[in-house]
């Protein structure tokens, strides 16, 4: 069975993994389970890519755990005992290959930055602009993560100076403030509104203010389950794979 993990419980696996050598069989692992590291706006995305795999590779688990980029590499550099990494930076993923962590990268998705707003819109907001009125209480991620990047880069280019009441670790947790009524705004990615549903509005942002980011994915190079590794990432670069990802919103790098 598919399973999820949080950033918490990599970390016990990590403590659990630490003595194997690379390539070597996890303890109490089955034969084909996989454990995919990926940046949380792939949430939805990979969920459905993992189920459609186990139904391809008979016998095999997928479990994720999902998280922001920047932790993830951390994840990665830290050993845990990983076999797929696929995040929402190519500059992350660069590094972390730049030090022999992962295989060779390939560019798989594209995403926007688009405003989040609770349903009605109390705060009346109707434009980048808008999140820097007194007043409107604004989520952003974090700055080193690259949900964050990606508003800095959208506030620079419109010339605005957003002060966030609230910078969450990742776009999953930004984008739950306003789901949660906490705030009246978030600067979050297209699919993230998309995937919220009736919970949240979206206000777009201008194209020629607007931010984007590729979505990079490798094995990694300590993989215990290499070949099979190669073959998840094969279906999340095949036309299966970028189907289910232009249907969560997507664009192609």
């Amino acid at each position: 069975m598919r399973r999820a993990l949080t950033a918490a419980a990599a970390v016990v696996l990590l403590l659990a993994g630490c003595g194997a050598a690379p390539g070597a069989a996890r303890d109490g692992e089955q034969d084909g389970e996989l454990l995919v590291l990926a940046a949380a706006s792939l949430t939805g995305t990979f969920e459905e890519l993992g189920r459609r795999f186990e139904a391809q590779e008979p016998g095999t688990a997928v479990t994720f755990s999902f998280g922001a980029s920047s932790a993830l590499a951390t994840q990665v550099r830290q050993g845990v005992p990983a076999d797929v990494l696929a995040t929402a930076s190519e500059p992350v993923m660069a590094a972390v290959a730049g030090e022999g962590l992962v295989g060779e990268p390939v560019a798989f998705a594209r995403n926007e930055t688009a405003i989040a707003v609770p349903p009605g819109n109390p705060a009346g907001v109707g434009g980048v602009a808008d999140l820097a009125s007194p007043g409107v209480r604004v989520a952003l991620c974090q700055a080193q993560v690259p949900c964050g990047a990606a508003a800095q880069e959208v506030f620079r280019a419109a010339g605005v100076d957003v002060r966030p009441v609230t910078e969450e670790s990742d776009v999953k947790a930004t984008l739950a403030k306003v789901v949660l009524g906490e705030v009246d705004a978030a600067l979050v990615y297209v699919t993230d509104v998309r995937a919220a549903g009736d919970a949240v509005e979206a206000v777009a942002v201008p194209a020629d203010v607007n931010a984007s980011t590729t979505y990079p994915v490798a094995t990694l190079s300590g993989s215990a389950r290499p070949e099979l590794a190669q073959r998840f990432v094969d279906l999340v670069l095949s036309e299966e794979g970028r189907e289910v990802l232009r249907g969560a919103g997507f664009g192609t790098p």
